[in-house]
């Protein structure tokens, strides 16, 4: 494994480790890496099967987790994927932006079995901190939402508006 984690450039390793941060996977270049060093990167990348081509962009492959010393994590079995029917209608009377990902927080929060914080991740694709974050300021204070937290079974935390 340590002659594996050698061969890594440094913008190689970074993209591999933010890219195994992300509960999806994706491997999103910085701003910075631009041009010619960009496509350095993600083509060796690719060549040594460390990532692959998903949805047009990148995704992380296993290989890729084993090139960091990582395993690709799991999805829990009791997540259950979100339904989009009525989101609409439980946006009624808030004020954010339909299509945004405060939108998709404020729908996942006010479906009547509330949403767990990885579902919240899921959904807008922020990190733990953010969505707890958006809740307390946004929803809590700016839009005056009453959003109750309580624990499942499993002892996750579940986040509902009431």
């Amino acid at each position: 494994m340590m002659e594996t984690l050698l061969k890594l450039s440094p913008a190689q390793s970074l993209l591999l480790r933010t890219a195994a941060r992300r509960a999806d996977g994706r491997v999103i270049p910085p701003h910075t890496l631009r041009g010619g060093a960009r496509a350095k990167v993600l083509t060796a990348l690719l060549q040594r099967g460390w990532i692959e081509p998903a949805g047009g962009g990148h995704v992380l492959t296993d290989a890729g987790y084993a090139a960091i010393g990582q395993q690709r994590p799991m999805p829990p079995d009791d997540v259950q994927p979100m339904d989009t029917t009525d989101d609409l209608q439980l946006l009624d009377g808030i004020p954010v932006r339909p299509g945004s990902k405060l939108a998709a927080l404020v729908v996942a929060l006010r479906r009547p079995q509330g949403s767990t914080s990885l579902q919240l991740m899921l959904a807008t694709g922020w990190q733990p901190h953010t969505v707890r974050g958006a809740i307390s300021g946004m929803l809590r204070k700016k839009l005056g939402l009453n959003v109750v937290l309580a624990h499942n079974k499993s002892g996750e935390r579940v986040y509902r508006v009431v």
